[in-house]
């Protein structure tokens, strides 16, 4: 077995974005191959934040060059880990010319699996030390579930599974039948909708297991910290106004529901939200809302669309398969929660 003996590990803040840069390559070619998702747009967001020289995390360098990163953001009390990931074959040796470890040792390449877990282990000592810090969470995608699971819950997280899944796009031509109950209207998303999707989304996941993923689930002001996200950094793909759809009670104007989609590659769409107003569930508006967004995703020229859901959410994941998804991947989501102290 090969050692991380020969690893260093360095702030991360002390390096430049185009030292990262095969490393981030790599990375691209992985969400190309396994979720045919183009990541460049993330990837320049990120080396913008490297720049900036204040996004903390750790590097691991071998033989003088970066072969892994570990990133985190922070967010008042809270900790994001953003993203691990080490190259999938990379050099031993050793930055201390004085070690005088074998040759053999020096060309034994160290799994990316064992760089990964190195960096999120020193990204755990420093969150787990940080008195200012009372929850951290993770949603590792790229990662298939389990790779780092035992890791994390070694650390006192608690682990959820969830799904990637893919529906492929195919003669959708006509525009999906849009039967509304009264009082209900469907349109396109507007820039004024932010403030009112972050009521509706608070109330939509109230008590629900995606709230104890993500807290800003929880509140009216953490749900649109999490749609500026979405919707205006380009947080997950590029967010598409055209395909994006609300449906608005005529009478109050309240959103009673909602999805919205992005482009992450010229070929795939990915709905990064849709959820109805626990008031109006089973009537039937999230499969309509599914239809809509695949209508229009397919006239943009997408030829499948994606989206994310806890296992434990078994109601949408049998919508999902009914509307003809597919279990394409799965990944794990980690939360660790600091005990109060009674």
């Amino acid at each position: 077995m090969a050692s991380t003996a020969s690893i260093e590990i360095l702030d991360l803040r002390h390096f430049a974005a185009p030292v990262l840069r095969p490393v981030l390559d790599a990375e691209d070619e992985l969400w190309k191959q396994r979720l045919h998702w183009d990541y460049r747009t993330s990837s320049k967001l990120l080396m913008q934040y490297l720049d900036s020289h204040m996004l903390p995390g750790y590097v691991a360098l071998e033989a003088g060059q970066v072969t892994g990163y570990v990133f985190c953001v922070y967010e008042e009390t809270k900790a994001v880990i953003g993203d691990v990931f080490a190259l999938p074959s990379a050099p031993a040796g050793s930055l201390d010319p004085s070690r005088s470890a074998p040759a053999s040792a020096r060309q034994t390449p160290v799994p990316a699996h064992e760089i990964e877990e190195t960096l999120l282990k020193h990204l755990f000592e420093t969150l787990l030390n940080s008195p200012q810090l009372d929850r951290i969470e993770s949603q590792l995608l790229l990662h298939p579930s389990g790779a780092h699971a035992e890791i994390f819950r070694q650390a006192g997280f608690q682990i959820f599974r969830r799904l990637f899944m893919v529906q492929p796009l195919q003669g959708l031509w006509n525009p999906p039948r849009v039967d509304l109950p009264g009082g209900l209207e469907l349109r396109p998303w507007r820039d004024e909708d932010l403030s009112p999707a972050g009521r509706l989304i608070s109330e939509a996941y109230r008590d629900h297991p995606d709230s104890v993923i993500n807290d800003q689930y929880r509140s009216v002001h953490g749900s649109q910290r999490f749609l500026h996200n979405i919707v205006r950094y380009a947080g997950c793909g590029v967010f598409s106004a055209q395909v994006s759809h609300v449906v608005v009670e005529r009478r109050s104007r309240e959103l009673v529901a909602l999805i919205l989609g992005s482009r992450v590659s010229p070929v795939s769409g990915h709905i990064t939200q849709v959820c109805v107003h626990p008031q109006y569930r089973r009537r039937g508006l999230a499969r309509m809302l599914l239809s809509v967004v695949a209508f229009h995703f397919m006239r943009l020229g997408a030829t499948e669309i994606s989206l994310t859901v806890t296992e434990s959410n078994s109601h949408a994941i049998e919508l999902y398969l009914a509307e003809g998804y597919t279990r394409a991947h799965s990944f794990d989501a980690a939360v660790w929660q600091r005990e109060s102290i009674a």
